[in-house]
């Protein structure tokens, strides 16, 4: 297992993240009932062919192949910690507009804990679909589930 993680570390650390500004879409299912806002982005990005989710790009891909996939809920910590890794590079490398599907998030999810935090960092991010990254921030009220 620690040969997975070693491996799976440096690909989180130095693989391809990177998306085209407005094109870097977020999605949260950790600790959720369901898989809806991942079908939501899953959906949006086969419509909007440079719109990339972290699972589509280079890193991501590398990650599943490994068998790197699930809800954090879901998967061991170390697994975890990959993934926030990843996506904190993502949303470094996006910049413009985010597209989220972030419904009904859970406090503990990567959305919630990583990404959201970075993305009010990124001088690069003005928005979260289509609304300024601070106002979404504030209006957004995360459940637990």
């Amino acid at each position: 297992m620690q040969d997975l993680v070693t491996q799976a570390l440096y690909i989180a650390k130095t693989e391809d993240v990177s998306t085209f500004p407005d094109c870097a879409v977020v999605y949260s299912v950790s600790f959720m009932p369901n898989n809806t806002n991942k079908e939501l982005a899953l959906n949006y990005i086969s419509n909007q062919p440079n719109a990339k989710t972290l699972d589509t790009t280079p890193c991501g891909k590398k990650l599943i192949e490994l068998g790197l996939s699930g809800k954090v809920n879901e998967i061991s910590s170390d697994i975890t910690n990959i993934w926030k890794i990843a996506s904190q590079r993502y949303i470094e490398c996006a910049s413009g507009n985010i597209v989220a599907f972030v419904d009904g998030v859970d406090e503990r999810s990567t959305f919630y804990s990583t990404e959201l935090e970075q993305i009010l960092k990124n001088e690069k991010i003005k928005t979260i679909n289509g609304v300024d990254k601070k106002v979404f921030a504030s209006n957004l009220k995360p459940y637990r589930y």
